[in-house]
């Protein structure tokens, strides 16, 4: 990187993520029962999508954010008509929410320091990002649409974090299981 050129301004927060110390004695309190839950042995190898050939996660939260956002669209633009299907699809995140964690959690189990530190941001970003949505769906329940909404907006921008520290681990940091005969792969 030439001295002119300075990274954007998440980058910058996000190498200093990784470099952030304090977060070591949560990520030790928490890392044995995670890895024991969700790392090990025939259920970790299953969550981190070994038996696929790649990561399981990402395919994941591709339905619980696709849910979301498609909420999101349709409490935007939809109408009145669209408010059962939205809150359909408030539901439909959260439903798919602990099954997207979990392989997110198997595959941290699985990283270094660096990446558990930031894995630990990203998962606090999504349980922001799920509250705020079951929020947002008991509010549609009880014929709060507006509110439901609105919680909705609020979940997206927990979410939006999470979502670019989650593809930083697994851009930027090569965060994933992969099956190694892709390593060799020839085209």
């Amino acid at each position: 990187m030439s001295p002119t050129h300075r990274p954007p301004a998440p980058v910058r927060w996000t190498l200093r993520l990784e470099d952030t110390a304090s977060l070591d004695g949560p990520v030790q309190a928490i890392e044995p029962k995670i890895t024991e839950l969700f790392g090990t042995g025939l259920r970790g190898a299953a969550l981190r999508g070994e038996w696929l050939g790649h990561a399981l996660h990402p395919l994941l939260t591709d339905v619980t954010m696709g849910s979301w956002t498609s909420a999101t669209v349709l409490d935007l633009v939809g109408g009145a008509g669209t408010q059962k299907a939205a809150q359909r699809l408030v539901a439909t995140g959260l439903l798919t929410a602990g099954p997207t964690a979990w392989t997110g959690w198997a595959e941290w189990s699985a990283t270094g320091p660096r990446e558990k530190r930031v894995g630990l941001v990203h998962a606090a970003s999504n349980g922001v990002a799920v509250g705020a949505y079951a929020a947002s769906w008991i509010a549609r329940r009880q014929g709060h649409h507006r509110l439901g909404a609105v919680l909705a907006l609020g979940g997206a921008g927990a979410s939006g974090v999470g979502a670019y520290l989650g593809g930083h681990l697994a851009t930027a940091r090569d965060v994933g299981s992969h099956h190694p005969a892709f390593d060799d792969a020839t085209v």
